[in-house]
């Protein structure tokens, strides 16, 4: 085998995933499409080799495919950041395709969507809200319930409402106000969950909105095989039947509140589903 049939070594790996992050937008994205095919392929090698060698290369092939899911996670993270324009860890959000930011060992190791993504959880494809400055995933993927946070409406020179302040993030928007009870139904940056602040003293509570829409899945079930699809009105008044990558009813209500989250942010954590079939 010469040099350049060579099996290329984790560290060769990275190398390329760093020159990636370096090309232009438009190459970045498909280059970065092809080299998540070829990790694929080298962890379904591994898996091969595990299964036919003996214990040691069996061992050698587990080592490879750790090795090739953490470039798989990796390279997700980093799309997420450039694409999405997440935070990590003690920065701002960063604008989608400007200046990406530097990742130091503080971001890795403390990054709530590197934890996420390397627990098998697909990222949000939008900022999610952040408490003292870190992403606060359990508020809008979480179960219902009341949160004790530090909120202040900001208003403007006339004294009218304009934004909420909660735990620092000044983001929230305000979609409806109650004043008599001191409540505000809110959104973050008009994407997500709707949640209802009740202020008070010295504190608040914020509580998740029930949802508002009603959509069905559907399961159909031929030769032995089950699909799942989501039904989803168009404007027109025609329907879009949305095949669902699924083979239990979870599974299918996972994969639809994420297809909301990308077609429709607006709405997303504000549809509840309707088993059928």
């Amino acid at each position: 085998m010469t040099n350049d049939e060579e099996h290329l070594d984790a560290d060769e790996l990275m190398n390329f995933a760093e020159r990636i992050e370096k090309l232009p937008p438009a190459d970045a994205q498909w280059v970065g499409r092809l080299f998540e095919e070829c990790l694929r392929a080298r962890m379904h090698e591994a898996e091969l080799l595990t299964g036919c060698g003996d214990s040691a290369q069996a061992g050698s092939g587990a080592l490879d495919m750790q090795l090739a899911q953490i470039a798989l996670d990796t390279s997700e993270w980093l799309n997420t950041l450039w694409n999405v324009g997440y935070m990590g860890a003690g920065h701002f959000p960063s604008q989608p395709r400007s200046a990406f930011p530097l990742i130091g060992i503080e971001d890795i190791l403390k990054s709530a969507l590197f934890a996420r993504i390397r627990e098998g959880k697909r990222p949000l494809p939008f900022p999610p809200p952040t408490r003292k400055g870190l992403p606060w995933h359990t508020l809008v993927e979480g179960q219902s319930e009341t949160h004790i946070v530090a909120a202040e409406i900001l208003r403007d020179e006339s004294g009218h409402a304009i934004a909420a302040n909660i735990e620092a993030c000044a983001d929230w928007q305000l979609i409806e106000e109650f004043p008599e009870d001191h409540e505000y139904i809110v959104q973050h940056r008009g994407k997500g969950p709707l949640f209802r602040l009740r202020l008070g003293q010295p504190t608040a509570a914020l509580r998740r909105e029930p949802p508002c829409w009603q959509r069905r899945i559907l399961l159909q079930e031929r030769g032995g095989f089950r699909t799942y699809a989501l039904e989803w009105p168009r404007d027109d008044g025609s329907v879009l039947n949305v095949a669902l990558r699924a083979t239990t009813w979870e599974r299918a209500e996972s994969e639809a509140a994420h297809w909301i989250a990308v077609q429709h942010p607006e709405m997303y954590g504000q549809v509840s589903f309707d088993r059928v079939g």
